[in-house]
């Protein structure tokens, strides 16, 4: 089968135009390239074998390519190429999560996928320097989280720590390729957690609807303060996907140092939607001093892309709001132009990621030299 014929528009590539989500998580697997989460040429290459009208092979074709970098990957360890393997693996679970993306929770394939995904990140936290480790984090009765711990390399110091949490739909492997090197080379140690707790995702769908999934960021915090090799005065957090459950999180526990977050506005916007035909967008603006936004004391960044879900003018008369309760807010809005510009900087996370981590970096630099 040719490659369909696709193009570039406002949220960058578009290679099957009549199957948007497909192409949307295209979109994600090509720009994970950049961060050893894929390589373009087999992206491309099992593209060539998809029917986007025929969903079976979407599955069967992703998941042959993540069993073509497992075995790679499997090969290189037994000859004693460490970082061949590790690059393999990492590969591997992005696309076994891609293979897996959009199937019903009771699909037998679903767990088989992702039960492979996390052999892979296994063996890469094994085989990593310093190595990782799988750690479990209490949170609801019988619920208890599961994280991976990646240690700076100045591992026997008490190091500055970033927690990489996603919004319900995300999974923590995801991290090791693509935040875990930025924050090794800031010389951070760096937690990545899910909310689909030890037992593969079993009992997700039971939790995911809970009201109060923003307990969980202190449960992860009380836990970091546990570490001996955790410097307390330096954690941040970074919230990754749509949604404001981490911001909740970060405003009832004020021992951060920094956070990547939306600050609440994604529970604005759906207040701002129920008022709709009810209150101007001014009228609708002034929710926030009644928001998420008080409670927010230290500092917050917040990040969107031009051409992603939120309005970026919306947004700027939204932070001004919230300016007005807390101070150290940083907007930044990727545009077109640059990159980074579609919903969760997809089409560059690259861009997105460096800048990120570069204001973490000046953040907890700066609470450490305030906070001696």
């Amino acid at each position: 089968m040719a490659i369909p014929v696709g193009h570039f528009d406002q949220k960058g590539w578009i290679q099957w135009p009549d199957s948007e989500d497909l192409s949307a998580e295209f979109l994600r697997l090509l720009g994970a390239a950049q961060e050893g989460g894929s390589t373009v040429s087999e992206c491309f290459r099992t593209a060539s074998r998809i029917d986007p009208k025929d969903h079976e092979s979407w599955y069967r074709e992703w998941n042959k390519t993540a069993d073509a970098n497992n075995e790679r990957g499997n090969t290189a360890l037994g000859a004693g190429h460490f970082l061949t393997a590790q690059s393999n693996w990492l590969r591997a679970l992005n696309y076994y999560s891609a293979a897996v993306f959009d199937l019903e929770f009771v699909d037998k394939r679903l767990q088989a996928g992702l039960a492979k995904m996390r052999t892979c990140a296994r063996r890469y936290l094994e085989h990593r320097t310093p190595a990782g480790e799988v750690v479990e984090i209490p949170w609801l009765s019988r619920y208890p989280l599961e994280g991976y711990f990646l240690p700076a390399p100045a591992a026997s110091a008490q190091t500055p720590v970033i927690i990489c949490l996603g919004e319900p739909g995300h999974r923590k492997e995801e991290y090791l390729y693509k935040t875990a090197r930025h924050a090794r080379n800031r010389g951070m140690s760096l937690l990545a957690t899910d909310l689909l707790g030890t037992d593969n995702g079993a009992q997700f769908e039971n939790v995911v609807g809970r009201s109060d999934l923003e307990t969980a960021v202190s449960y992860i915090m009380d836990y970091l303060t546990t570490r001996d090799d955790v410097d307390k005065r330096r954690i941040a957090i970074l919230g990754d996907g749509s949604g404001s459950f981490v911001a909740r999180g970060v405003a009832l526990d004020h021992r951060f140092a920094a956070a990547v977050c939306d600050g609440g506005i994604w529970d604005l916007q759906e207040r701002a939607f129920l008022a709709n035909h009810i209150a101007p967008l001014d009228a609708r603006a002034n929710l926030i001093p009644n928001g998420i936004a008080r409670n927010l004391k230290c500092p917050i960044l917040i990040t969107i892309g031009e051409h992603g879900w939120l309005e970026p003018e919306h947004v700027n008369v939204l932070i001004e709001q919230l300016k007005t309760d807390q101070q150290d807010i940083t907007l930044k809005i990727f545009t077109g132009a640059e990159t980074g510009a579609s919903q969760g900087h997809a089409d560059n996370p690259t861009l997105a990621s460096e800048f990120i981590f570069d204001w973490i970096a000046d953040r907890l630099e700066s609470n450490a030299a305030s906070n001696p």
